[in-house]
């Protein structure tokens, strides 16, 4: 994989805001919902999408910076020399000039290169293993379960919680590393990116969209049918709504989950007047309303009185 940096087209020292914009304006270019059947974008958004699950967890970040792990996350291997070994505390033993048993030399040698030896005292547990996947927002909203494929070729089912966030990580215990001497298996830790939606957007347990309607259901009135994560619902417009005016449909956000209760979807009105219609155009030229509003009242002011 590239050097996650480098796939975003940030700096080394770039701070979070600078890496959550680059990520989100990649994201939107490159998302599959947006280049259906462009294999090349796909491949990039999964490619953005994986460097900034690295790079916005500080401690991930720090980690790779120090070369402790990969561009994928993963452990890398760790080559020490002597004089590391003798200056640690294990090495210490062996530092007064006694002689050394195959016991020591087996310790030694296991600690430092990651052999069977140094473990020998007794169980340990195996490693934890970092993995990163990016999921629809629907998905993290709603829950449901996502295969995740392995760097060697294996597969873990990943069950994605209902209201699950941008960044965040879930743990499958003892899907990690193997332990030794009956040691217990370490976890798979996976670092979740939520993919930008064409029109939702999420405020907490709240999902927000712009819902077109027509000049005609906006001057009269009428049930229109409305998406939400869960599937579309009907929703009344009264009449006489500007374009503009936010309408509630309670519970249809993000789902109850844990302590949190069911969210709100909030439809923000846009009238869509369309094509050019010239019997409009002849009712409008000769219509007197009773009233005649201001739609720009105030925006002439330059500044706001104290």
């Amino acid at each position: 994989m590239k050097d996650p940096y480098d796939v975003l087209g940030v700096a080394r020292d770039a701070g979070q805001d600078d890496i959550r914009r680059a990520y989100r304006r990649l994201a939107k270019d490159h998302h599959p919902d947006l280049n259906p059947g462009n294999a090349a974008a796909e491949a990039r958004f999964k490619e953005v999408s994986a460097a900034y699950h690295l790079l916005s967890d500080a401690d991930q970040r720090a980690r790779f910076d120090r070369g402790e792990i990969d561009a994928e996350g993963q452990e890398r291997a760790r080559h020490g020399t002597w004089r590391d070994y003798a200056e640690t505390g294990e090495g210490a033993r062996y530092g007064g000039g006694g002689a050394w048993t195959t016991d020591d030399l087996e310790a030694m040698f296991g600690s430092m290169f990651g052999g069977g030896g140094g473990r020998r005292g007794g169980p340990g547990r195996g490693q934890d293993r970092h993995y990163s996947m990016t999921i629809g927002f629907v998905e993290a909203v709603v829950g449901g379960t996502r295969r995740l494929s392995l760097p060697d070729g294996g597969t873990l089912d990943v069950r994605i919680p209902p209201g699950t966030e941008d960044g965040q990580l879930l743990r499958l215990r003892g899907k990690g590393g193997v332990g030794w001497n009956g040691g217990p298996a370490g976890d798979a830790l996976i670092r979740v990116s939520v993919a930008p939606h064409r029109f939702f957007t999420r405020e907490g347990q709240d999902i927000r969209l712009d819902l077109p309607v027509t000049l005609a259901e906006a001057v009269l009135g009428g049930q229109v049918e409305v998406p939400t994560p869960g599937g579309a619902v009907r929703m009344r417009i009264p009449a006489g709504s500007d374009s503009g005016t936010v309408l509630r449909l309670r519970g249809r956000g993000v789902p109850v989950h844990g302590a949190a209760a069911a969210g709100d979807l909030y439809a923000t009105l846009r009238v869509v007047i369309g094509k050019s219609d010239p019997a409009l155009e002849t009712f409008l030229r000769g219509w007197t309303p009773e009233e005649t509003p201001d739609p720009r009242a105030g925006m002439t002011e330059t500044e706001v009185p104290p």
